[in-house]
């Protein structure tokens, strides 16, 4: 039987959120201090749940990176991959790295937005990579909406199957370090929180 191993990128990957920090990179620390004064009643409302995450989420994404260019923003996130080395969780990184060796179908799958995690994924030999999409227009440039679903939750799991139709035909393994990650952990043969 096929293994399928699933890694989530923020928290398990990573020790720290990769959002804020590629925010920092590409916009500068005092941008990102402002924007989330900005929208601080809003992420208030959202940590209470009382708004969308995905919502307050694209809305944030939107003051930041609304009007780039997609090159642009694919650039950065390329230039960014550098930057995640110093915040890697060792243990976790070594685990994905020993799937790959081994020949698993290794998914990273992540709420944060793909451009800014993809080319990390890459240098570790990690192409089936799904998260949140940034919608871009005809012209190349970002709208500041998402393409697709907030990639948290179940939409983990809506999204893995989408790769992996045949749950049966599988094993599959899930790692991961928050209430995000809750709905894989639960539909894995083997969940594992960090």
């Amino acid at each position: 039987m096929r293994k399928v191993v699933v890694f989530d990128f923020d928290g398990t990957l990573t020790t720290k959120d990769s959002y804020l920090e590629f925010v920092k990179y590409a916009c500068g620390f005092w941008h990102l201090v402002g924007g989330l004064l900005l929208f601080s009643p809003l992420l208030l409302l959202m940590l209470c749940h009382l708004y969308p995450h995905g919502k307050a989420k694209e809305k944030v994404f939107s003051y930041f990176f609304k009007g780039w260019t997609y090159r642009e923003f694919q650039n950065m996130g390329m230039a960014f991959a550098e930057k995640v080395e110093a915040f890697e969780r060792a243990s976790t990184v070594e685990i994905l790295q020993k799937e790959v060796k081994a020949g698993s179908a290794v998914y990273v799958v992540s709420a944060s937005v793909e451009e800014w995690i993809r080319p990390w994924c890459q240098k570790r030999q990690v192409t089936q990579v799904i998260g949140t999409k940034a919608e871009v227009d005809e012209a190349g440039m970002l709208t500041g909406r998402f393409a697709t679903p907030n990639c948290f939750g179940q939409e983990k799991v809506n999204r893995l199957l989408g790769m992996e139709p045949d749950r049966k035909a599988y094993q599959l393994e899930a790692y991961g370090d928050s209430r995000g990650d809750k709905e894989m952990i639960a539909f894995a043969d083997k969940g594992t929180y960090v």
